[in-house]
């Protein structure tokens, strides 16, 4: 197993610096009749990392570790493990930098996630019940063909970054409260934890998780990374276990955990549509859901929700209409 080293603001300045060639800040926008929705006379900010070339913020983390890499170790390539965001941010970063590229996914994958894998370029390898017998297949892959495995969260360059997602969010805006986080692998939230410690002290950082899948959820409650069953809808939510890394930024950072239902994130989708006409994937849905869910345990008038990704299927888009026919947002709180 490759060693690593918890990442620094340094480090991801240099990231965000890397990155600057690639990507452009994404946007951050309130939308009156979300506000509205939402009540409390919050302002909602929601940061659109669903605008990302692959659809998703984890392209950051991509493009940060292969721009990062020996060119004689990017030449034997990468291997990487994902029900989709992560394989796409991998995928995407190797064809930019011209580096060969395998992805283990789980058996009977998203189509529009898979295909997009392809499109890019990648070898993508179906295997596994589940994500963790994936990674356990992308791990003998990468043996056998002398590449390097990459964590789905236990890689600092992913995290350094991730990181650029939160110093823009507190540049666009520098009086946010509370900035709300979908967890999981958890490196999105550990990104933040480090970019607030660094420039946002006042800033209260909450992660939110699937309760079906409640891994890092009850990892950060314990003090140590914890398995768990992993029986969410949500693909992006999907991780059975809490990851060390990740986890150690979290304890030292993180102001509370919440877990949503995969139904109330199926809502905050609709919501997201409705009011903020914005395509979101249940991952990215997920820190509105706890937004609605969990409004009075959230102080504070100005909150940013991350969309963290767009990449919905045909059957995850029509289960978020039939959620939205099936109770009101007053219901769902």
């Amino acid at each position: 197993m490759r060693a690593w080293t918890v990442p620094t603001i340094t480090e991801a300045l240099r990231a965000r610096r890397l990155l600057a060639a690639h990507l452009p800040p994404t946007p951050m926008w309130s939308y009156p009749a979300l506000d509205a929705a939402v009540g409390g006379g919050r302002t909602v900010l929601v940061k659109h990392e669903n605008v990302q070339p692959t659809g998703a913020f984890k392209v950051r983390g991509g493009l940060t570790l292969l721009g990062g890499m020996e060119p004689a170790e990017r030449a034997r390539g990468v291997v990487g493990y994902s029900t989709g965001n992560h394989a796409q941010s991998l995928a995407y970063a190797a064809a930019h930098f011209g580096a060969p590229c395998v992805i283990v996914m789980p058996a009977e994958p998203n189509p529009v996630k898979a295909a997009a894998v392809r499109a890019l370029g990648a070898e993508l390898i179906e295997a596994g019940a589940d994500l963790d017998e994936a990674a356990e297949h992308a791990g003998r892959v990468a043996g056998e063909r002398g590449m390097r495995l990459v964590s789905a969260a236990d890689e600092p360059e992913l995290i350094a970054g991730v990181a650029g997602v939160y110093l823009e969010i507190f540049e666009q805006a520098p009086d946010v409260d509370t900035v709300l986080v979908p967890v999981g692998g958890g490196s999105g939230a550990a990104a933040a934890c480090l970019a607030a410690a660094a420039v946002a002290p006042h800033c209260r950082i909450v992660a939110v998780q699937s309760a079906a899948s409640p891994a890092a959820h009850d990892s950060w409650r314990a003090g140590r990374p914890l398995a768990r069953p992993n029986r969410t809808r949500v693909e992006g939510l999907a991780t059975g276990r809490g990851f060390a890394l990740t986890q150690q930024l979290l304890r030292g950072r993180l102001a509370d955990f919440l877990l949503v239902e995969d139904e109330e994130i199926a809502r905050a989708q609709w919501l997201l549509m409705r009011d903020a006409h914005t395509l979101a994937e249940g991952a990215g849905a997920t820190a509105l859901a706890a937004l609605l869910v969990h409004g009075d345990r959230l102080p504070g008038r100005k909150v940013a929700v991350v969309c963290t990704g767009a990449n919905a299927g045909e059957r995850e888009l029509r289960a978020c209409g039939a959620a939205a026919g099936g109770g009101s947002v007053a219901a769902a709180r």
